[in-house]
C-alpha cells in the first residue's frame, strides 16, 4: 500500500487579480502558508503558465518547476478542463463554450476544437516536461443533450455519439502515451463520460486504451444519486487522480437531481466546503489507500456559502487529518510462529 499524497489544491477557482491570487508564484506562497504541500495547474490561465511554451521548452518548465518549488510545493497534475470541453460540443452549447477558446476561434466550431486539440498535446508534452504522469481534463459531450430524452433518441445515436468521441480522443491518447502520461477524465454532468457505463462505453470504443483513466470525484456523484464507493470498488485500477470536494443532496416535494433552474444556492444538490456536505471521505481515503492508490489528495472548492479562502484553509487541515499513513505490518505479526514449506504442509496435515 501507498499513503495518499496531499494534501493538494486545484487553483482554477482562487485565481484572481489580486494579490496574492494573481500570479503563479504569490498563490502558492499563499498556498503553502496555509499547509497545502501541492498545487494542480489550471494550464488555461496565462497568469499560472504559458502552456504551448512548457510543451515547447523544457527550460521554461522548469522554471514553473522552480517557482512552484520556491515556494514548498510540488506540482500535482495540469488542467485542461476547458479545453478537453471543446474537443466534443454538441451544436446547442456552440455559444456558452464559445469563450473558453480565443477569440480569433469563436464562432467557428471546426477552428476551435482543432485548437482544443493541440491544446491536449501541449498538454501531455507539458506534462512530460514537468516530470508528471497524470493529466486532468474534460471529454467533452456530444450526446448529453439526449442524456434524459424527449422524443426518445432514434436508434444507433449514442453508438454514433461514442464512435466519433472516441475517433476525436484516440489520436490524443496516442500522444499522452509516447509522453507517459495518462489522461484522467473527470466524470461529470455536462460531460459524455458522466458516470461508469458511459465511461465503459468510451472504453470500449477506444479498445480499453490504457491512458483512458480517471479523475475521482465523489461530489458529482451525490448529486446523481449514485454509489461513489462501490464505484471505486468497480473502477480503483483506472483511478489516477483525486479531487477531494464535498456535496450534499436533500431532495424536496418540489425538486430533486435537476433542481428546478434553481441558482446554487436554492438547489437540492449543492457543492460544499469538505466537512460541510454529505461525502463519507473516512471511507474514501480507506478504500483508496486499501487499493493502494498512487496519487493526491487534490482539494476543490466549489461550495455556494462559505467564503473560498476559508474552504481553503479549512480545507488544508481536513485532507491532512484524512490521509492514512498506511501500515507497513500486519496488527498480529506478534503472533507470529515463522514458517517454511515443510512446516505450512505439516500445518495442513501433508506428508
Amino acid at each position: 500500500m501507498k499513503t495518499i499524497k496531499g494534501p493538494g489544491l486545484f487553483l482554477a477557482q482562487f485565481m484572481g487579480d489580486q494579490p496574492p491570487f494573481n500570479t503563479l508564484k504569490s498563490i502558492c506562497q499563499w498556498a503553502k502558508s496555509l499547509g497545502f504541500v501541492g498545487v494542480q495547474i489550471p494550464s488555461w490561465d496565462s497568469r499560472c503558465i504559458d502552456l504551448q511554451k512548457a510543451a515547447e521548452s523544457k527550460t521554461y518548465a522548469d522554471e514553473i518547476k522552480g517557482v512552484v518549488k520556491e515556494a514548498g510545493l510540488e506540482i500535482t497534475e495540469l488542467s485542461t478542463h476547458l479545453q478537453g470541453q471543446l474537443v466534443a460540443v454538441h451544436p446547442a452549447y456552440d455559444t456558452l463554450v464559445d469563450g473558453f477558446a480565443p477569440e480569433k476561434f469563436r464562432n467557428n466550431p471546426k477552428a476551435r476544437t482543432e485548437w482544443a486539440v493541440q491544446q491536449l498535446r501541449y498538454g501531455a508534452k507539458a506534462s512530460q516536461n514537468l516530470g508528471l504522469d497524470a493529466h486532468a481534463t474534460f471529454s467533452g459531450a456530444l450526446l448529453w443533450p439526449t442524456v434524459y430524452p424527449w422524443p426518445q433518441r432514434p436508434a444507433g445515436l449514442v453508438e454514433t455519439g461514442f464512435k466519433e468521441l472516441a475517433n476525436r480522443w484516440l489520436p490524443i491518447l496516442n500522444y499522452f502515451d509516447e509522453c507517459g502520461v495518462d489522461v484522467c477524465y473527470e466524470v461529470h454532468p455536462n460531460e459524455d463520460i458522466h458516470d461508469g457505463i458511459s465511461y465503459e462505453l468510451f472504453l470500449k470504443h477506444t479498445n480499453n486504451h490504457s491512458r483512458a483513466c480517471l479523475l475521482y470525484d465523489p461530489s458529482h456523484f451525490v448529486l446523481q444519486c449514485l454509489d461513489y464507493l462501490e464505484y471505486i470498488d468497480n473502477y480503483h485500477e483506472r483511478i489516477r487522480m483525486f479531487h477531494v470536494k464535498d456535496a450534499e443532496f436533500n431532495p424536496t416535494g418540489k425538486q430533486g437531481v435537476y433542481g428546478g433552474y434553481q441558482n446554487w444556492i436554492d438547489r437540492a444538490g449543492r457543492f460544499r466546503s469538505l466537512g460541510d456536505g454529505q461525502v463519507d471521505f473516512k471511507s474514501i481515503f480507506s478504500k483508496l489507500s486499501a487499493y493502494d492508490y498512487k496519487g493526491w489528495a487534490v482539494l476543490e472548492w466549489e461550495c455556494c456559502i462559505k467564503h473560498p479562502e476559508d474552504g481553503a484553509a479549512e480545507g488544508a487541515v481536513f485532507i491532512k487529518d484524512h490521509i492514512i499513513r498506511v501500515t507497513e505490518k500486519a496488527f498480529d505479526d506478534f503472533a507470529g510462529t515463522g514458517s517454511d514449506e515443510k512446516f505450512n504442509r505439516s500445518v495442513l496435515g501433508l506428508k
